[in-house]
């Protein structure tokens, strides 16, 4: 079997139980090469809270040199409430703003996937939510996180004022609205693109540049405007009306963790951030699990492993090319809960408690 290049993977594991459901995506990543001839190149550093334990900096020039360097970055979790005190640009979070912005990561893709197996565990009905498979392409480095001016400041009878600044360029759209335009041709060719179009101009913008763009290039898309509060509703109601999602930064933050509550197993759901192509093709690109570092369980070898392993997987399919290692991932995974193994989140009645490690490692056996 012929070997391919090198590609250099760089691992953050973070903080609570980022190191323990990373150690599974390591194994995974192990066998592929030992396998499938793939020559993955490893390394592994710190970031957010075991960044700052060790450097007072939640990410070095170093880690974030790596990064550059790397042909995707796969990110545990960050934070806990040891860190909650400390100075806004200390905090763990902060690593994570970071490498967006530094590493030009414009587009967060967001699944929202209700796995079969575990229909029961969402809060919707069986009827509603079966079979649900949605992309939420939320923009990433723009809108209300990012605009200036922003900040605090006194005004007269002794009152203070807090200023966010809103804004969205031609470009900054176009480009995020290409992203899913791209992923609808892939899947069912349809987009609904949501703001609020109806009390703000940036969301006037915001519809009239998805319009353009699909008008000059992406004619066969079925492409529909939806007002993002009523996208909220929506969802709620009839979710498997939508396929690719796109919107802001703001809207997107509330719709994507929306969308991915009704699967009821967060656990379960990746996500990837993906920058623009440079001169040779490659994409950045930064994949991580939804959850988050969920300190309270940390090594205690429960955490559920699977959405870093998907967040892999999404990474085997949009940074390297690799679609055929990914889909056989993906039906390892969805073979594992068929058999019944289930970590102590989504246990139900009948099937088999596993800890974080017994979870990978039935995985890999899957694996072919």
């Amino acid at each position: 079997m012929i070997k391919v290049k090198d590609r250099k993977l760089l691992l953050l594991p973070g903080d609570g139980i980022g190191p323990e459901v990373m150690r599974e995506v390591k194994k995974i990543i192990e066998w592929f090469n030992k396998n499938k001839s793939l020559d993955f190149k490893i390394e592994e550093d710190l970031v957010g809270g075991a960044s700052y334990d060790k450097h007072k900096n939640p990410i070095t020039d170093e880690v974030f040199y790596k990064a550059l360097e790397s042909e995707a970055v796969i990110l545990g979790a960050v934070g806990g409430p040891k860190y909650d005190n400390l100075e806004f640009s200390k905090r763990p979070e902060r690593a994570l703003l970071k490498l967006r912005k530094e590493l030009k990561l414009f587009a967060n893709l967001r699944p929202a996937i209700c796995f079969k197996q575990l229909v029961e565990a969402s809060s919707l009905k069986p009827e509603i939510i079966s079979g649900l498979d949605i992309m939420i392409v939320r923009e990433l480095t723009g809108g209300i996180y990012f605009g200036e001016p922003r900040g605090i400041e006194p005004i007269e009878n002794n009152e203070r004022k807090g200023i966010n600044t809103h804004t969205y360029t031609t470009s900054e759209i176009q480009r995020v609205a290409r992203v899913a335009f791209d992923l609808a041709k892939k899947r069912k060719n349809k987009v609904t693109s949501c703001e609020k179009s109806n009390v703000m101009e940036a969301g006037v913008l915001w519809r009239e540049e998805v319009q353009s763009l699909k008008d000059k290039e992406y004619s066969k898309i079925e492409l529909s405007h939806m007002l993002a509060d009523n996208c909220a509703m929506q969802l709620l109601r009839n979710p498997k009306q939508f396929d690719v999602i796109v919107t802001d930064n703001l809207f997107g933050d509330i719709l994507s963790d929306e969308a991915a509550m009704l699967t009821g197993s967060l656990g379960l759901l990746p996500s990837a951030s993906l920058g623009a192509k440079d001169k040779n093709g490659k994409i950045r690109s930064m994949y991580e699990p939804v959850h988050g570092s969920a300190p309270d369980i940390a090594g205690k070898n429960i955490a559920n492993p699977i959405a870093t392993i998907l967040s892999l997987s999404m990474a085997l399919k949009y940074s390297l090319d690799l679609d055929k290692e990914a889909e056989q991932l993906d039906l390892a995974v969805q073979s594992v809960l068929d058999d019944g193994l289930r970590t102590k989140d989504i246990m139900s009645n009948n099937m088999k408690e596993v800890s974080t490690s017994d979870m990978g490692d039935a995985i890999i056996a899957k694996l072919k």
